[in-house]
This record gives structure tokens, C-alpha cells and sequence, in this order.
């Protein structure tokens, strides 16, 4: 049977810990999914994406909410001061831009990450992506594609806040590449607790006799077998 990308009674703390993030507040506060800023209540983590929402975070009800350090101030709620995209941003940047030129493609994507998300707000895109998934005992993730609307980033990170082999067994995560005139190549991977995966959002370039050619990319994951597997998946476009 297929699991949905539930989360389901995770401690603030032990979430805070396993993102290698600074946390303020209660660190008993369960939290069981991720909601937008409006739509958070109890048991719900937000993400202050765009400064220019800052001022709403006074007046939100989720139990906490993911921040930059520099909003750590603008609310009372419990507080994740992490950077984690931030901090990902000048990373994979050049990447995404040295893909575009290989496939002629247009690279929209601004020196800043907070440009970029307004770029994705003003064309309708408003809802943080972040993921927080927990699967459980027979539950598995359908190949796939994170595409909330026209704007794409075209690299994504997954990180791992369990212990494959210890907390859960099963569970590997799949991409699935597509190649051009060829049959389609799978890959799985182990994701270590506290460490993050880079992988295509939709496509990679690959040589071709032509040059370079577009590869479709899918991701997925296996059937978890025992245990229970949380990840935080950071996804770099906002969606409609």
C-alpha cells in the first residue's frame, strides 16, 4: 500500500536537533505536519519564507515555525532559526545555472534566494515547500515529481532525521532517470541521520551525439520494511 508523506507526532526538539538547527521554545511540542503560515494550528510547523510576511507571524496559531535568524525576534512561537536553504542556495545556484546553459534553456533564478521566492510569490506561487515526511511499516512514496507551478528550481534536498539499519529498515530513497534511446536507470540511496541529498527536481542534462540532452528525473521511496523514517525535504520553488 502506498503512505502518504504524513508526519505524525515528531518532538520539536528531537526535529530541531536532527536539522542541526537552533530551537527556542518548548522542545516537547509535537509536531505531526507542515502548513502555511494561514493554515497552521496546533500540532503544525510553518515557514517564514518571504521577510515581507514577517509581520504576520504575531498574530499565527501554528506550535512553531521554521525562521531565518534575523525574524527570530518578529514572534513567540516556537522558533527553528535555521538557514538550511539559505545556506543551500549559493551551493546549488551554479548548478542550476550551468545545467540551463548546457540545455539553452532561460535560468530565472536571482543571486538571492529571497528574490527568487518573490519572484515565485508574484506569479502565484505563495505556499512554503518545505516537507516533513514520516513513513511507517508497509508504507512507500510513488515515483514523482515536486512541480507546485511554471517556476522550478531545478535541484532539491532531502535530509535524513532517522537512522537507517537502526530506527527503520527499507525505506531507500529512488530516482529514476529516463535516458534518451536507452532504458530507464534506477538509483537507491541511504540517507544517514543529519545528512542531506542533493537530487533533480525534473531534469538533468546529459551528453548526447547532439551535445546535451534533457534527462527526465523521478524520485520516490522503497517500501519501509520496520521502523519509522522521518525526512526534511527542502524543495526551492514556492507552489501555487
Amino acid at each position: 500500500r502506498m503512505g502518504p508523506p504524513v508526519s505524525i507526532g515528531i518532538p520539536l526538539g528531537q526535529l530541531a536537533e536532527r536539522c542541526g538547527a537552533e530551537l527556542s521554545g518548548d522542545a516537547d511540542i509535537l509536531i505531526d505536519r507542515v502548513a502555511t503560515l494561514d493554515a497552521a494550528g496546533k500540532g503544525a510547523i510553518a515557514f517564514l519564507s518571504n521577510p515581507r510576511y514577517r509581520d504576520r507571524l504575531a498574530s499565527k496559531r501554528a506550535s512553531a515555525v521554521i525562521v531565518a535568524p534575523a525574524d527570530a525576534t518578529s514572534t513567540a512561537l516556537p522558533k527553528l532559526v535555521a538557514e538550511l536553504r539559505a545556506a543551500f542556495w549559493p551551493h546549488l545556484l551554479p548548478i542550476a545555472r550551468a545545467w540551463a546553459g548546457r540545455l539553452g534553456q532561460p535560468a530565472p533564478w536571482p543571486d538571492s534566494l529571497d528574490d527568487w521566492i518573490e519572484l515565485c510569490h508574484d506569479a502565484g506561487q505563495t505556499r512554503p515547500t518545505p516537507l516533513l515526511l514520516r513513513y511507517g511499516p508497509g508504507d512507500w512514496n510513488a515515483l514523482h515529481r515536486d512541480l507546485y507551478g511554471e517556476l522550478v528550481f531545478p535541484r532539491q534536498v532531502v535530509i535524513g532525521l532517522d537512522q537507517p539499519g537502526v530506527d527503520y529498515t527499507g525505506g531507500e530513497f529512488i530516482t529514476l532517470e529516463q535516458r534518451p534511446r536507452a532504458q530507464s536507470r534506477g538509483t537507491t540511496s541511504s540517507i544517514a541521520q543529519g545528512q542531506g541529498l542533493v537530487f533533480t527536481t525534473r531534469d538533468r542534462p546529459v551528453p548526447s551525439r547532439r551535445g546535451w540532452s534533457a534527462a527526465p528525473m523521478r524520485h520516490g521511496v522503497s517500501v519501509l520494511r520496520s521502523g519509522r523514517r522521518h525526512t526534511l525535504g527542502l524543495v526551492f520553488h514556492d507552489a501555487r
